[in-house]
C-alpha cells in the first residue's frame, strides 16, 4: 500500500479494528410516501444501527439508494450519518458515476466529515483495466479521504491492477461483490500488507465462510439495517466457531431470505427497507426504478422475520 499520512492511517486502523469487532453496516435511506427525503426519520434509522456496535457505518451507498440522490439530499444524508456516530465508528459515504461526479460527491462528503469513501461502480460503460485503474487515479487526486473500491458489475480488477491501485496514494482497500473466490485469492495475495479486503456479496452472510477461507473474513451485512438482533447473533457465532449456530442461522433464516430476494429484481433493497418498516423503521418507501414487495411477498418476509428473531430471542 502506498505511503500514507497519518489520518489515512488512523482511518485505516479504525476500520481494521472495526472489521474484526462486527459486521459492516449499509443504512438506508428514509423517504416521505411522496418520494422526498425524510431527514428525521433517516436519523432515527441510522441511530438504531448505529447503537449495536457495527464496525463501521456506510451511508448513502447501494443500500442507501445512492444512485437516486441529488448532492443536496446526500449531504443531508452524510451529515447526518456523521452526527450520529459521533466518532464511534468509522463513517464511510458513498460515491459514483465518473470521476467527475464522484469528485463532486466527495466534496461534499468530506464537508460533512465522512471518514472515507466506497467507490461505487461507474455508471453504464464497459472498462478496460487501465481505465479502471485511472478512474481511482483521478479520485484520489480531488479528496483527501481514502478510498476503499468496489468491484461489482462491470468493475473486476485483475492483480496486476490491484497491485496499481494499491500504489495509489489514498486507496486503501477494496470491497468485493464479485463472488469470485479464485480471483479473490489472487488479488489478497497480490495486496501489500495492510490492504483491507471485505465481503461485499449481496447477503454476505451467506458466502461469510467462503470468503473467510482466502483470508477475507470481514463482511457488509444489509440484514443489520433492519435486524441488527440477527446480524450479530450470527457474527458472533462465525466468530466462535459455533457452526452449529452459524448453520441454522442461515438454513432457517438467510437462505429462505436470499429466496425471497431472488423473485424480483431490486429487492436486494426493497426488501430490506420493507422489513425495516416492519420494524418500525421510518425509512419510507423505495425510489424508482425500485419497487416495493407485492402483498405477497410482503406477507412472506413478516413470516420469514418473525422466524428470524424468533432464532435469536427477538421479537418483531
Amino acid at each position: 500500500m502506498a505511503q500514507v499520512n497519518g489520518e489515512t492511517e488512523t482511518v485505516v486502523r479504525r476500520l481494521r479494528d472495526g472489521m474484526a469487532g462486527g459486521v459492516l453496516s449499509f443504512p438506508l435511506t428514509s423517504f416521505h410516501d411522496d418520494g422526498s427525503l425524510d431527514p428525521d426519520g433517516f436519523r432515527a434509522h441510522v441511530a438504531a444501527p448505529t447503537a449495536t456496535a457495527p464496525g463501521a457505518i456506510f451511508p448513502a451507498c447501494g443500500t442507501g439508494e445512492f444512485f437516486s440522490l441529488d448532492e443536496d439530499e446526500y449531504r443531508t444524508v452524510v451529515t447526518i450519518a456523521v452526527e450520529e456516530a459521533a466518532g464511534r465508528v468509522p463513517v464511510v459515504a458513498g460515491v459514483g458515476y465518473g470521476w467527475a461526479q464522484a469528485a463532486r460527491f466527495a466534496r461534499i462528503a468530506e464537508e460533512a466529515g465522512a471518514d472515507a469513501l466506497l467507490v461505487l461502480p461507474h455508471y453504464l460503460v464497459a472498462a478496460p483495466q487501465d481505465g479502471l485503474v485511472a478512474q481511482l487515479e483521478q479520485l484520489a487526486a480531488r479528496t483527501r479521504l481514502p478510498l476503499i473500491a468496489y468491484q461489482r458489475g462491470q468493475v473486476a480488477f485483475t492483480a496486476s491492477s490491484l497491485r496499481r491501485i494499491a500504489r495509489i496514494p489514498g486507496v486503501i482497500g477494496l470491497k468485493d461483490g464479485h463472488s469470485d473466490l479464485d480471483r479473490l485469492q489472487r488479488l489478497t495475495l497480490a495486496a501489500p500488507e495492510g490492504f483491507l479486503f471485505f465481503n461485499g456479496a449481496s447477503t454476505a452472510e451467506i458466502q461469510a465462510r467462503a470468503y473467510a477461507t482466502v483470508g477475507v473474513p470481514a463482511y457488509s451485512s444489509a440484514v443489520h439495517a433492519f435486524a441488527p438482533e440477527i446480524a450479530n447473533a450470527f457474527f458472533a457465532a462465525l466468530r466462535d466457531g459455533d457452526d452449529k449456530t452459524v448453520e441454522k442461522l442461515l438454513r432457517e433464516f438467510y437462505v429462505p431470505f436470499v429466496e425471497l430476494r431472488d423473485r424480483v429484481p431490486g429487492y436486494a433493497v426493497s426488501l430490506v427497507k420493507a422489513a425495516a418498516r416492519l420494524r418500525g423503521r421510518p425509512v419510507g418507501p423505495v425510489r424508482a426504478p425500485l419497487t416495493d414487495p407485492t402483498p405477497a411477498d410482503l406477507a412472506d418476509l413478516t413470516a420469514l422475520l418473525t422466524t428470524g428473531l424468533d432464532l435469536v430471542g427477538a421479537a418483531l
